[in-house]
Formats: C-alpha cells, structure tokens, sequence
C-alpha cells in the first residue's frame, strides 16, 4: 500500500494539519495520522481503495474518520486514522425543484444554505437544528438531525428522499424512497441480512427505546417501517458509507407565527403541562430549567434579558397559514397553561415576540467568557425519555450534579422528552475527572431505566458506543454488527462510532482539557478553543495550520 494516496485534493501528515483536525465539538482530542480533503467523488473513490489496501493483509487496512464541518458532539468526527474532510469536495449543488417541492443536495452544502435556496419559492426543510448556519447536509443525514420543531415535523428522516452513497469498497449506490436499490451491497443485505432482521422484527419493537427521538444504534424499526435501505443510511454517522448527495423533501413555509411563554412553578406537573400543551398543536416546545435561568440571571447586562422567577420556562411557537388559526391556537395554548397551573405571558409586540426567543439563546455567550480553567461539556447532553418522566430525569440530573459540586446547565425540547445537559467542571479541581465520569455512568444508568434513550439527536459517536448494548441488548446489537459488516467489510468507516472498537474502553479517554490531553501547538488550540467557543465551525481548519 503506498504512504500518500495519490489524491488531486491535499493530504497531509505534518503535526499542524493533524492537530487542526484532533478536535471538533464536543469533549474529545484525538491527533489522527492523517487528514485527506477529496474534491470529488473521483477523488474519495482513489482515497476508499488506497485505505482498502491489500485485502491479503489486515495490516494494510487504514481507518477513515469521515467529517462535515465537525460540529458533532458525540466525537464521531475525531479519530486515530486518516480524517477525511468532506467539505473540500468542490460540487456545491442545491438545486431546488419548486413544482415538486424537493431540493438536491451534495453533502458539503449547509442546511442554512438550503434555508436560503428554498425561502425565495416559500418553501423550506423543516427540522432546524441550532447548527443549521454550519452544519453539513451530510452531517445532518448521518446524524438524523433534529431541532426545536421535531415537535411537529419530525427529523431529518421523513424529509430525506434519497441520496448517494459510495461504500467502502467504491461501489456507488444510489437510494431512493419507495424504490428498490440496486448494487453488489444492496444484493448482499437483501440476502444476507434483511431476512434476519425480518425474523427478529417483536424483538426490535420491544428493545428499541420509545421515545418520540432516538439516534443511537441503527434504524432497523424504521427499516422495518419502510422497507427503504434510504433509512439504514439516515444515522448511520458514516459508518456504512460516505454520503456524497441527498435529495430532500420541502415544506410550505407557514404564513403566520408567534411565541407563548410558560412560566412552571415546580417540576411536580412539568409533564402534565407539556403534555397539555403540546396536545394544542405548536411546532417547538422548549424547556428552560432553573439551572439555565440562574446563569442568565448571573450573566445578564444592565438587565436586558428579563428573567422569569420560575422553576422552570417552556417556549413555544405556534404556525398557522391564517391570523384566525393562529389565534385560536395561541388562545388553547394559554387555555391550556393555565388550566395545568402554568403562568402564560403571550407577546404583545414584536419586542416581546423577540425578547422570549432572546431568553432560549442568552445562555450562549455568557457560557462563551467562562475562564480558561471552568468548561462547557457535553458529556450526558443528548439524553430523551417519554415525555410522562421527564421530571424524574431532570431530577435525576440535577441531584447528580450537585452532590458531586458539578455545576450543570439543562435546557431542551420538553415536547420530545429531550434534554441537552452541559456540565461546567473547574478542570484545575483534583478529582474533576472522577466526578465527571461518575455522573455519566449514573445519568446514563437513569435514562436507561426510565426506557429513555442516550442518544436523542446527536447519534452515539464514540462517547455512547459503549451504550449501545445496554439500551438494546446483546441481540440487536449482534444485528448492528452484522449490519456493519455487511455493508463495511473491513472496518474502515470510522471504526470505534456507534460500535465500540474496544470493549470496555473508557468514554473519557482521549479528553481535550486536563492533564492527559494530547499535546498540540498553542495556537491551533488557541483557534480550536475560539472555534468551539463562538461556534465558528464554518472555518476550514487547516486555515489554522
């Protein structure tokens, strides 16, 4: 096998293009051996089969860590072989088909770029996670993304129609809703795995967490649910594939909008509230809990954000394609809140509209000027259970946090049941380590037992693939395995993500704060540190080598 792919696009192994790419959201550093920036499919295909190697020899296999703009938390996007940055491929297309509301993506484009091909013919993809101005369209497929307004229109999943996908071995297959695809991988899982998967069908409908979000493991309920090989793909974190191209489905964009904020005195009823809630119709309904409101209130200038003194704040919004429906629905909204013993406060103004949408985002920059020795980490942050226990789980979070002097923010989707937990550890703390990894095997522990899953949209990544089997048992996750084979033979797809490559292994090895973080030079950490600080994952990241 040669040392250097003979690739049009750059590859490098010098120590400032390894370290730019050691890191991406989320708790992990880890130096690759590489980084390769394909232009084209040509140029991935030529990449593919240098990493394939000899089939002779085991040893000549070299992992591929595949990576969009690197804003995953779940470290998916950082690994110990080659990364293969897929924002270099120069096709950009985002052709948008107006008649039949559907837009055809490559997979560098970015969802606010979709945002901006679609607005013009008043359509657009609805799931909007808070990444949208950066994140991929491969990401987003691979991650079975989701947002605020999953609430109403789902995930990333229903919206995909199909996409291109080249596997490990450079066969290209193409996947569409509703079609049979074709190919040497698509015959192979027809014969080989789907007929297993068909006979274990009661046991994955029993085992697969039902929660109203999952993106741990792979889809095989949803496979089952339609029959396309498209939805084994959708969250799959590139681990059967590299997708190169995605056609989605576009929606209407409604007409009319407006916010409602709740005000909850005590998590005793927050389930009862949401649900009375959500059976009103909105499209987003988030959580605020006292912990993210204290830090507002510490944070906050001159009083600009006003704080509610509550236990806990549930935002939501409500879209209508009329001023009458979207009345009536803002009115059983308040309705609703009130009979559930809530304080609705409904805007009055633009101001207003503005100032409750102000309160979900103002968290971010004060947690932006925490001191270099306290971080933002996302180490229990994707957690979703049914929405009936989302008070136990909150619980569960902050009891955990406080007895181990572990300061915690929790906000979310309330409506899915879905919590993002960002804990803030002083990492000069003797111990801090200890404390966190203790509380993830806790919380983790918690979330399972209330048939919850820990992995609601940001997919398992490294940090939860030693999860997998507890949340579905030895059982399913032979199918995983046996899916992955199929389709990856050799194991060179970002080994180690959703499957763990050791068993075993620590989920907090390999951090990048403390002690043991692999050493990098000052700089390019100083530009990953601002990166991840003001969210400036667009910035190609040998620009800081």
């Amino acid at each position: 096998m040669p040392s250097v792919p003979p690739l049009r696009g750059s590859f490098r192994t010098d120590v400032r293009a390894r370290a730019a790419y050691s890191e991406g959201a989320g708790v992990y550093r880890v130096v690759p051996v590489g980084v390769a920036l394909p232009v084209d499919e040509v140029d991935l295909r030529v990449l593919l089969q240098w990493a394939v190697g000899s089939r002779q020899s085991a040893e000549s296999h070299q992992p591929l860590v595949l990576r969009g703009a690197g804003s995953a938390m779940g470290g998916g996007n950082v690994g110990e072989g080659i990364v293969v940055d897929l924002t270099a491929m120069t096709e950009r297309e985002c052709d948008v088909d107006a008649i039949g509301r559907e837009v055809i993506t490559s997979a560098r484009v970015t969802l606010g770029e979709i945002e901006q091909a679609a607005e013009p013919f008043g359509l657009r993809l609805p799931p909007d996670p808070s990444s949208a101005r950066w994140a991929t369209v491969g990401g987003a497929f691979s991650t079975n993304a989701s947002g605020p307004r999953t609430l109403r229109y789902g995930s990333m999943r229903p919206w995909a129609q199909g996409a291109t996908v080249m596997m490990a071995d450079g066969e290209r297959l193409v996947l569409r809703r509703g079609e049979v695809a074709s190919g040497r991988a698509a015959a192979r899982f027809e014969s080989e795995v789907a007929p297993v998967i068909r006979a274990m069908a009661p046991v994955i409908r029993e085992r697969f967490p039902h929660t109203r979000k999952n993106s741990s493991g792979y889809a095989l309920d949803a496979w089952l649910e339609s029959g396309d090989l498209l939805d084994l793909f959708i969250g799959a974190e590139g681990t059967l594939g590299v997708v190169t191209e995605v056609t989605w489905r576009l929606d209407p964009i409604p007409a009319f909008r407006s916010g409602l904020q709740v005000e909850v005195s005590s998590l005793d009823r927050i389930a009862e509230t949401i649900r009375a809630l959500t059976a009103t119709g909105p499209s987003v309904c988030e959580l605020l809990d006292r912990s993210f409101l204290d830090v507002v209130r510490s944070g906050a200038a001159g009083g600009s954000v006003i704080v509610p003194d509550a236990d806990a704040v549930l935002l939501l919004e409500y879209e209508e394609d009329s001023a009458t429906a979207l009345e009536a629905a803002v009115a059983r909204g308040v309705s609703a809140a009130q009979a559930a013993g809530g304080h609705p406060v409904r805007p009055s103004s633009a101001e207003e509209e503005a100032a409750i949408w102000t309160l979900r985002h103002a968290a971010s920059p004060i947690l932006a000027r925490l001191p270099l020795t306290q971080r933002s980490m996302q180490v229990v942050e994707d957690g979703c259970v049914p929405v009936k226990c989302l008070a136990e789980y909150l619980q569960l979070l902050r009891d955990a946090a406080a007895r181990r002097d572990l300061p915690i923010i929790l906000f979310g989707h309330a409506g899915d049941g879905h919590v993002h937990a960002n804990l803030l550890p002083d990492t000069t703390r003797p111990g801090w380590t200890d404390a966190v990894a203790s509380l993830l095997e806790e919380v983790s522990a918690g979330v399972i037992a209330l048939g919850g899953t820990p992995s609601g949209e940001h997919g398992d990544g490294r940090l939860r693939a030693g999860l997998v089997e507890r949340v579905y048992g030895a059982e399913i996750t032979e199918l995983f395995r046996l899916v992955k084979k199929c389709f990856d033979p050799l194991g060179i797809l970002n080994p180690g993500v959703i499957l763990p490559a050791v068993p075993d292994a620590s989920p907090l090895s390999n951090l990048k704060v403390g002690v043991g973080a692999a050493p990098i030079p000052d700089d390019i950490a100083a530009g990953l540190r601002q990166i991840e600080r003001e969210g400036g994952y667009a910035t190609p990241r040998l620009d800081l080598a």
